[in-house]
């Protein structure tokens, strides 16, 4: 029972609402600056009629007709939060209607500037590729350096070593020579020598 009287009370306001609210031309704001003053204004009025609220629905407590007071309290701040709503929802509509425009600004741009940025990737793909092959090749030329510098240490070195060892074959035979005249006797030396 109780549920069927709220329900017929807020019915009772919503058509009362409707029907306190006078039929103002909608304020259509021109720019984004507007709108967000619109929207700043809508605000301002429902903190304003819910103060107000408050502030009568702690004179009603004071009154007779405590319900009443109250009632009629809830419809003004009803009315008043409509006209706030009312206010408001144009300044909505061209928010959302700039963003949607803006938004299809960007993508027509974007499409036109499509062909530019592909150009620029493929300039871009074709630089690094050319980049990647100028490192390759550096690269290739100094392993070549590399295994042309090793190859001519290992000659280098081949041929120091042959050096080396000619060096020491000669010494060798010089040191066999040497110790093969030690090892002859004094008499046995040719006669040659004993005509000196």
């Amino acid at each position: 029972m109780r549920a069927v009287g709220l329900l017929l009370v807020v019915l009772l306001m919503g058509d009362m609402a409707r029907a306190e609210t006078p039929a103002s031309p909608l304020e259509v704001p021109q720019t984004l600056e507007e709108a967000k003053a619109q929207r700043a204004r809508a605000e301002s009025m429902r903190t304003a009629a819910e103060r107000e609220y408050k502030a009568e629905e702690n004179r009603c407590y004071g009154k007779f007709l405590v319900n009443d007071c109250l009632e009629a309290a809830r419809k003004r701040r009803t009315a008043a939060i409509v006209e706030a709503r009312q206010l408001e929802q144009p300044a909505r509509d061209f928010e959302r209607q700039a963003r949607h425009q803006e938004l299809e600004a960007r993508e027509k741009q974007g499409l036109a500037d499509q062909p530019q940025r592909e150009a620029e990737q493929r300039e871009r793909g074709e630089r690094y590729r050319a980049e990647q092959a100028a490192k390759a090749a550096e690269r290739e030329r100094k392993l070549a350096d590399k295994a042309r510098q090793a190859e001519e240490g290992r000659q280098k070195t081949a041929a120091e070593q042959a050096r080396r060892q000619a060096k020491l074959e000669k010494r060798a035979r010089a040191d066999a020579e040497r110790a093969a005249k030690k090892v002859t006797p004094q008499g046995d030396k040719p006669a040659a020598s004993s005509l000196n």
